[in-house]
């Protein structure tokens, strides 16, 4: 709703209690399914608040109880008080004005509305990390891999496919100065998910290293064979 088209009445007759049945049904599913509709009535409820707010609670007169269950133990006793059938209606058009009052005096008092709530920043997005693998063998190619930290993905172009029975194994090697293997490479390269006890060492810095060793990896869980390609982890 815009400035241009004034308060949404439906938003202040729901906060005062005014709608009944299709209507009042209607406008409960536009607070669920719109949440401009919705802080309007919550806005309205909170001038309504102040309004009963101006007027102190007071006991009710002695006997008040008494005589609403003498009411409702003497059923018959309501026709013969029963007002005439004018004053119902008349009693409406009191009600519609005095709603109507208040909300004149809701809409022109000169209280602002409610400041929203700041903002909440979205955390920012790790910086993606590349590298490029020169070759240190005549038998490897250069390779590029890029590393995305909020997915824990890293992405690998084609390699040198090993002799026979033998596989290509990637490593990192961080801060601790210690190869931790990555698994092993494809010679199609491709997308692959790096382990959580392995993201902590794909950090700036670090160093991506390729070895050749025998068929499946590594036996002992350290590189064997020789260097066939490295390269540095940096930001993009």
């Amino acid at each position: 709703m815009s400035a241009e088209e004034g308060p949404d009445v439906a938003a202040a007759e729901l906060a005062l209690g005014l709608l009944e049945g299709e209507e009042r049904a209607v406008a409960l599913r536009r607070v669920l399914a719109e949440p401009g509709f919705a802080g309007e009535v919550e806005v309205w409820r909170g001038y309504l608040g102040q309004l009963f707010d101006l007027w102190p609670e007071a006991a009710a007169p002695a006997g008040v109880f008494e005589r609403v269950e003498r009411t409702l133990d003497a059923p018959a006793q309501i026709a013969s008080v029963r007002a005439p059938a004018r004053f119902w209606p008349a009693l409406a058009g009191l009600t519609s004005i005095a709603a109507a009052a208040a909300l004149v005096f809701i809409v022109v008092r000169p209280n602002p509305l409610p400041a929203p709530p700041p903002p909440v920043a979205a955390p920012a997005a790790a910086p993606m990390l590349v590298a490029s693998l020169a070759p240190m063998d005549k038998s490897a190619t250069a390779m590029a891999a890029v590393y995305d930290p909020a997915r824990g993905q890293l992405r690998l172009t084609e390699a040198s496919a090993p002799a026979a029975n033998r596989s290509a194994e990637l490593w990192v090697i961080g801060d601790d100065k210690t190869p931790h293997s990555l698994g092993m490479m494809k010679p199609e390269g491709g997308m692959r998910a790096v382990a959580m006890p392995m993201r902590a060492h794909l950090a700036p810095g670090a160093m991506l290293a390729v070895t050749i060793e025998p068929l499946g990896g590594s036996p002992s869980g350290k590189p064997t064979g020789p260097i066939v390609a490295m390269g540095k982890l940096s930001t993009v």
